[in-house]
């Protein structure tokens, strides 16, 4: 288990060796092309030290890389990328902790998600009052003017849904985040249909694990699986705690949550109807 950030130096170490290797050269070869000492190429391969988006522009040149799609990626992956003041959370960087600007980082990254959530609505999916009452009610004694910013911040993050090539979001909803009344009446009948809504988007897939449904394997909690484009062996699982994150990016994990989340797809209703129960909620 690691921290965001140690997560994406070691994958993008990872994949700019195998570049480095698919370009025929040694780490001393690379190291010369671009002007370095050869430790600094072994640091940056390891994940042991992180690398400038610049730094990642001048190895996959020296790479002969001109995949625009790819290099966007790997440039997105360095260290820097989530404090670039070019990234629009990076006018929140003082109320917003660094295991939240990297989760943000990654999900504006990201190609796709899959997320098992058994308490509340996802993020992407609130509205600006029940976002409002869930900042409230987890980090209790926030002054009003921080609150507001943190909902900006949540509303913000929904424009990966709009966006010329948006994520594409599967979401299994435990039937108690429809019946927990969240902000009173007025609020939840407006997030339901809301729900209703942006499921009509044809890259966002909603379904609904009915109490009938019994036991499943999200007991343990929610989590949340981001893939990206070009490269299969970035996908990371973010389980979220009350103080932290846990990221985790091991084979091995990411494919027990991939069982996972399909089995819990398969022990749900269907989408249509998931969206009819969801209407009859409202």
């Amino acid at each position: 288990m690691r921290h965001g950030p140690a997560v994406r130096r070691r994958k993008l170490g990872e994949e700019l060796r195998k570049l480095r290797d698919r370009a025929g050269l040694t780490s001393p070869e690379a190291a010369r092309l671009v002007g370095w000492h050869q430790s600094k190429v072994s640091r940056i391969e390891t994940g042991h030290s992180g690398a400038k988006p610049e730094d990642v522009a001048l190895l996959l040149s020296a790479y002969d890389v001109k995949e625009p799609q790819l290099r966007l990626l790997l440039e997105a992956l360095a260290e820097t990328s989530g404090e670039s003041g070019t990234q629009w959370w990076h006018a929140y960087r003082g109320l917003l902790p660094p295991q939240y600007r990297d989760f943000i980082s990654l999900e504006s990254q990201a190609c796709a998600a899959r997320t098992l959530e058994t308490s509340v609505v996802p993020g992407l999916l609130q509205t600006p009052d029940y976002a409002r009452t869930v900042t409230r009610a987890t980090l209790s004694g926030l002054p009003v003017r921080k609150v507001d910013s943190l909902v900006e911040v949540r509303l913000a993050r929904q424009e990966v849904l709009r966006a010329a090539s948006p994520l594409a979001l599967s979401a299994v909803l435990d039937e108690a985040v429809l019946r927990r009344t969240v902000g009173g009446e007025r609020v939840m009948k407006e997030q339901v249909r809301h729900l209703l809504e942006v499921a009509e988007l044809p890259h966002v897939q909603l379904q609904v694990l009915p109490f009938e449904a019994g036991a499943h394997m999200g007991l343990t909690g929610a989590f949340v699986i981001f893939s990206f484009p070009n490269i299969a062996d970035l996908d990371v699982v973010v389980i979220d705690h009350l103080a932290s994150s846990l990221y985790l990016e091991r084979k091995e994990d990411l494919g027990q949550y991939s069982a996972a989340f399909q089995r819990i797809q398969a022990q749900a209703l269907q989408p249509g109807d998931s969206l009819n129960l969801i209407a009859g909620i409202r």
